[in-house]
């Protein structure tokens, strides 16, 4: 059995194979991008082929929010405030704090000093 030594390789060998591993590279690239777009194309058909029909007899299109929907999402918004033991006014207030200097906040200790030149 014989063996490739890269030793004994010259600079024409060393381009071929750079060239090859460079076109195997972008070769595999486009593949996965054309594979990526199948599957794209694929699960778009089949979900655009087969609409779901909601309960009443409409067709759902995906996006749209029907009025018994948000109907049913206020109701549960009303009844969750209802619920809450703290009567809040829901207001938020964002107080500044003045704090005294702490060497634990201080910014000037975290940079290294230049040491003396001479």
């Amino acid at each position: 059995m014989k063996m490739l030594i890269v030793a004994d390789w010259g600079w024409s060998e060393m381009l071929w194979v750079a060239l090859i591993s460079v076109c195997l590279v972008f070769f595999m690239l486009v593949l996965l991008v054309g594979v990526m777009k199948l599957f794209g194309y694929v699960f778009t058909v089949r979900q655009t082929a087969a609409p779901a029909a909601a309960p009443s007899g409409r067709v759902v299109v995906q996006g749209q929010v029907h009025e018994e929907e948000i109907a049913a999402i206020a109701t549960a918004l009303k009844i969750y405030r209802s619920a809450m033991h703290d009567r809040e006014s829901e207001v938020l207030t964002i107080l500044s704090i003045k704090r005294a200097y702490s060497p634990w906040n201080s910014k000037i200790h975290g940079l290294t000093q230049l040491p003396d030149r001479k």
